[in-house]
């Protein structure tokens, strides 16, 4: 009932919203969230289910990082119908991220630019906020990264892992955040497997046993993309997830004045890039490590073809921006349909089916 109330609201919130500026208006979408009551989702079909990390996914449309930094309102989410939420991303000290305005809807593209640099409330608050929502139903993971000015970065995702390790479903190493000086050198190769192999020995060390699951950017080479997933393969990493936000201005771009903003762009315009990337590495890595496909994904036609370039599960956070959380409902029902058309029982055969020609299309383009 209060799902289909919120949904309900959405087209008269919307206009209200869209006139505060868009940092303002997710402060109020928090807020709101966080004062609704406990509520179970309606259960999923269970052709939608995923079982992956030693968890069972009742669908695989999750939440991406960047919507509940601090780990407010994961229990509302989840509320609303997503198989899992990814928090954060969140660092050991507080740091207030980069000046505002530092993030711009470019509406008519049915895309967003932001450039917060990792404002964080810190490790404690979060930690603390996951650990007193242990016990409770629904999958939760949590994105670390480094402080903008740490002197050691590779220790920052250590303390990070070592504190919320026990408390989350999985770890996902934010290497590939466009906004934070220097932090993509972290995907170079000697520095990449140093970083992973310190946060899986970190991780071991804990006692706890989430999935460690890397995250990197839609703008590398695919000589660098052949050396992350070897680093991967060998450190032993649970999953990828693929893509972050892209520092490319693609010349479809309608909004061009905003388009100039600094920033990671999200939303429709990254969806080419990040699919064709997702392909490509499920091509290298097969099934031995699963892949978490993301970026522009806004219908069930966006989400069927992320899982036949290779994701086993799917996470959205712009797309809500424009389409409300009605969205959800709308990608589960049609990845369904798509199941049942097909005479299959599960999504599992279609993972990676089409990889070679989306990863071939789309690069030609």
């Amino acid at each position: 009932m209060i799902e289909t109330l919120i949904q309900a609201a959405f087209p008269l919130a919307r206009p209200i919203l869209h006139g505060l500026d868009a940092e303002t208006a997710h402060d109020v979408t928090l807020r709101g969230l966080s004062v609704l009551p406990p509520r179970r989702p309606e259960p999923d079909d269970p052709a939608l289910a995923v079982d992956l990390f030693g968890q069972r996914f009742p669908n695989p449309v999750g939440l991406a990082a960047g919507f509940d930094k601090g780990a407010r309102v994961a229990d509302a989410m989840l509320g609303l119908g997503f198989g899992f939420v990814e928090v954060g991303g969140v660092v050991p000290r507080p740091q207030p991220g980069n000046p505002r305005p530092r993030v711009f809807r470019l509406t008519r593209d049915r895309a967003v630019i932001n450039r917060f640099g990792l404002n964080s409330e810190g490790l404690d608050p979060v930690a603390d906020r996951l650990k007193a929502r242990s016990g409770r139903s629904g999958i939760v993971g949590v994105n670390i990264g480094a402080n903008k000015d740490s002197q050691d970065r590779l220790a920052d995702y250590v303390a990070c892992t070592e504190r919320l390790a026990p408390h989350v479903a999985f770890l996902t190493v934010n290497v590939s955040s466009p906004n934070t000086p220097g932090l993509r050198d972290l995907q170079g190769e000697a520095f990449l497997d140093d970083l992973l192999a310190r946060v899986v020995a970190a991780r071991d060390a804990s006692g706890a046993r989430p999935a460690v699951l890397l995250k990197i950017a839609p703008d590398i080479a695919l000589d660098g993309l052949d050396a992350m997933t070897g680093t991967a393969l060998r450190r032993g990493i649970d999953g990828l997830v693929v893509s972050n936000t892209t520092v490319a201005r693609p010349v479809t771009l309608t909004e061009s004045a905003l388009a100039a903003e600094t920033g990671g762009l999200s939303g429709r315009p990254l969806f080419a890039a990040s699919t064709r990337l997702l392909a490509e590495t499920f091509l290298r890595v097969g099934d031995r490590i699963p892949l978490i496909g993301v970026g522009g994904i806004d219908s069930a036609e966006t989400a069927w073809t992320k899982i036949r370039a290779g994701a086993r599960l799917l996470q959205l956070y712009s797309a809500l921006v424009y389409e409300g959380p009605g969205l959800v409902g709308t990608i589960k029902r049609g990845l369904i349909e798509r199941v049942r058309a097909e005479g299959l029982t599960n999504l599992a055969p279609v993972v990676g089916r089409d990889a070679a020609v989306i990863a071939r299309d789309l690069g030609s383009r």
